[in-house]
């Protein structure tokens, strides 16, 4: 049977910065079976190739000069559960936020405060996604992978994907070595309930809510929505860079300055800044050139408002990141892939 791989295939529905472009060629997996077939194809060979999840944290910047592959790998199973835990085995393909309702409905504690977060359950653990005091190493129990060297299924526990803040062994040692095909994550039927971010707390009072799983995805995706624009309305990523670590040492000298710093505890020694806050103070919120910006609501977050190009919000990236280690002597880097 022939793999059906299409040439010159449109992106600009694919990524949800909605940035015009093409791949080369462009073929699409829904089944680990289909993943092994086209891994096998003569074709990648010759040609570079990039998986393609939910389209959430990319930036493309040209045409796409190989092959796109396209996850779709779906599928939510209960694999285990006892009194206090259940096990659930997700395909790589499956969107994270329609996950996370799935859960939050069965009454499964984890996930909740990562809830409205764009993309593919496969991203998970590649970036490490986390949100209001929650990371996805706090439910991930493995990831499945085939590695593109042996074509061979793998597994990684928890402890052994290297996990850190917005990272993992997916975005180091295995970069471009491996495609996600499961993740395995154990969930809790006691509810966590982790508000220690004020953001939830505050909005469970204005919803005179109590904590619990489904108060707090709702507070999550209602705090979401007004500082984050719709990528079906106004292209974006969400958070273009990473939240910056810095000494205890460094915030202090900069907090003589400017009191009002956003901060939060890291470790002993170091604490994490507000990116957004940084990009705010050196005056980037609410930029507009052209088609191109910074949203006027949250400053972490670059917009396409209709036709601007990768380049441009690269470039624009590139200003923002000189004037913030300007003012602060704090270096940002991107949180989004540039493809």
């Amino acid at each position: 049977m022939s793999i059906p791989i299409v040439k010159n295939y449109p992106l600009d529905k694919l990524n949800t910065f909605n940035i015009s472009a093409n791949a080369k060629f462009f073929y699409e997996f829904k089944t680990l079976e289909s993943l092994k077939e086209i891994l096998n194809h003569k074709l990648l060979k010759t040609e570079k190739s990039f998986v393609l999840g939910g389209g959430s944290n990319i930036l493309i910047s040209n045409d796409f000069d190989g092959v796109v592959l396209k996850n779709s790998i779906r599928g939510i199973h209960i694999i285990k559960d006892n009194t206090h835990h259940t096990e659930v085995e997700v395909g790589s393909g499956e969107n994270w936020h329609e996950f996370v309702l799935w859960c939050v409905k069965k009454n499964l504690s984890g996930v909740e405060n990562l809830a409205l977060i764009p993309g593919s359950v496969g991203a998970s653990p590649i970036q490490n996604i986390g949100a209001y005091g929650c990371e996805a190493k706090d439910t991930i129990k493995k990831v499945q992978f085939i590695d593109l060297k042996s074509k061979t299924i793998k597994e990684l526990t928890n402890s052994e994907c290297d996990f850190s803040y917005r990272s993992s062994i997916f975005k180091k040692d295995l970069k471009e070595k491996c495609i996600i095909t499961k993740v395995t994550f154990l969930l809790n039927k006691t509810p966590i309930n982790n508000t220690s971010y004020g953001a939830i707390t505050s909005e469970l009072a204005a919803l005179k809510s109590q904590a619990s799983p489904q108060s707090i995805c709702n507070a999550v995706i209602n705090i979401r929505s007004r500082k984050l624009p719709d990528p079906q309305k106004i292209g974006n990523s969400g958070s273009f860079f990473k939240n910056p670590i810095i000494s205890n040492k460094k915030l202090k000298k900069i907090r003589a300055e400017h009191p009002e710093i956003v901060n939060y505890k890291y470790s002993k020694t170091h604490s994490k800044i507000a990116a957004g806050w940084l990009i705010e103070m050196a005056g980037w919120k609410g930029y507009r050139k052209d088609d191109f910006g910074v949203y006027d609501k949250q400053a972490l977050v670059l917009v396409n408002y209709g036709n601007a190009s990768g380049n441009e919000i690269i470039e624009l990236s590139k200003k923002i990141q000189y004037s913030v280690n300007e003012k602060f002597d704090i270096k940002i880097y991107p949180e989004v892939n540039i493809i």
